[in-house]
């Protein structure tokens, strides 16, 4: 799974939640989520909020988010989409363990 499609469904997992998605609790959850993906690779226990930085411009630049590290970030909804369908393939990938 590509790690824009997991910060999406991160964003989505907060603004679920009814909180505002700044860029410290975005990390906070993608870290909590995918913890293997979002550690640094020497410290697995600590966020790398670097891993963050240029997927979030990278999804800003597609229209797949808007916001910024200064305010808070919600999703287009392009970028709903995809996090939905991202949520479905992790409820998929359940029923069949």
């Amino acid at each position: 799974m590509k790690k824009a499609d997991l910060i999406l469904f991160s964003i989505h997992s907060v603004a679920s939640n009814r909180e505002k998605c700044d860029f410290e609790r975005l990390l906070k959850e993608c870290f909590a989520l995918f913890p293997q993906i979002f550690g640094f690779s020497k410290y697995p226990q600590w966020p790398d909020s670097l891993k963050l930085d240029r997927q979030l411009r990278t999804l800003r630049k597609r229209k797949l988010i808007t916001g910024s590290p200064k305010t808070s970030f919600s999703l287009t909804k392009l970028g709903k989409k995809i996090a939905l369908e991202t949520s479905k393939t992790f409820r998929q990938r359940k029923l069949f363990k």
